[in-house]
């Protein structure tokens, strides 16, 4: 009898992600691309990265995220709403979490778990997630993880909006003509976006007990995750 691959692909704002799980929920197979708008060519060249590995297994497929919906439909697959998926993982797999931070490409989400779930998510603005981190970047000539980098160097951290890239230009702009330090104001972008996801996500509840941070920002940008453990004073034992 074939053994069973279960197949994950997430199709989000900015990023595709794709896992493949054997029948004991190993990982044997994972990818994470920018698909730069182009999400029909960037799905089609993971999945065949990947087909190598399926033949001969008994596939199971669903799908995910905010861009994920129209493809399912064009696959005859399954789809899950990101926010119940994430929720359904994170049981599963770091069950004692007490709160999770999510901040994606063009969204952010808290979800407290205790024994009513709450579910938190921004609006239609993109302020203080991967975009906004994106667009920061490029008005000091780098990168996402070039802003990582230039805020592990810092001295001082400077008041920023988070709330709107325009107003956030407003507050950078000033500082990088008066010469303030690239790794100062690389850090207080990093922490625009803390506050405003503590703000305008949790709103006054506290964020407390084990924390999971998810989503590509907190997955690769370091300085980021420190900003939210150091604000949140959590142990490290609560991450």
């Amino acid at each position: 009898m074939n053994s069973v691959l279960n197949i994950g692909l997430d199709v989000g704002s900015t990023t595709v992600k794709i896992i493949v799980l054997d029948d004991k929920k190993n990982i044997i197979h994972s990818k994470y691309l920018r698909h730069f708008s182009n999400i029909k060519d960037t799905v089609v060249l993971m999945i065949e990265e990947a087909k190598t590995m399926m033949i001969g297994h008994t596939l199971t497929l669903m799908v995910t995220g905010s861009g994920g919906f129209n493809i399912s439909q064009k696959l005859g697959v399954p789809f899950i709403q990101e926010v119940i998926a994430c929720t359904n993982a994170i049981k599963i797999v770091i069950p004692n979490t007490d709160v999770a931070i999510e901040l994606g490409g063009e969204d952010a989400k808290i979800t407290f778990f205790g024994e009513a779930i709450e579910q938190r998510m921004n609006g239609t603005c993109a302020g203080g997630t991967g975009a906004f981190i994106d667009q920061m970047a490029s008005l000091l000539q780098t990168d996402a993880p070039g802003l990582n980098e230039l805020a592990t160097n810092y001295q001082n951290i400077y008041p920023i909006a988070s709330r709107c890239g325009v107003f956030a230009k407003t507050d950078v702009q000033p500082l990088l003509n008066e010469g303030a330090a690239k790794e100062d104001i690389a850090v207080s972008v990093l922490q625009a976006v803390v506050n405003q996801t503590i703000s305008g996500l949790a709103q006054g509840r506290p964020i407390r007990g084990n924390v999971a941070f998810l989503g590509g920002p907190l997955h690769f940008m370091s300085e980021l995750r420190q900003r939210f453990i150091q604000t949140l004073k959590l142990e490290k034992d609560n991450v």
